[in-house]
């Protein structure tokens, strides 16, 4: 993904919000039992990119796929040609951070430094 325009809003805002945030959130309600499920920034990042684009669930995969600013935004360094998850998954994961978590992803990525806060008003 080395063409991408760094200055590009999603690829600013991907370099802004502190992932580890929703890693370190979202650790515990994962299991090792069972098939082995998607990273947690890919799902947060489609649940972001969503709400950004004002997309369905089955359209925001199908962009995924299609987009390498969506991909690098979801911690992708290499373009994908695959989707990257069904779009049900999205509401397994949905389910599985309940209400709280859902709440935890846009109250935490819409708390950044005032200087970088433009990056929303530009997606």
């Amino acid at each position: 993904m080395d063409m991408l325009d760094s200055n590009d809003s999603l690829v600013v805002l991907a370099n802004t919000l502190d992932w580890s945030k929703y890693e370190n959130e979202f650790k515990a309600l994962y299991s090792k039992n069972g098939r082995p499920a998607k990273p947690i920034r890919l799902m947060v990042g489609l649940l972001l990119l969503k709400q950004l684009e004002n997309l369905s669930d089955e359209n925001v995969v199908l962009q995924w796929k299609r987009n390498p600013y969506f991909q690098y935004f979801c911690g992708y360094s290499d373009f994908q040609t695959g989707l990257p998850c069904h779009s049900t998954d999205l509401v397994y994961f949905r389910n599985r951070i309940g209400k709280k978590g859902f709440e935890y992803i846009f109250k935490t990525s819409i708390i950044l430094p005032q200087e970088k806060q433009t990056v929303f008003s530009k997606v």
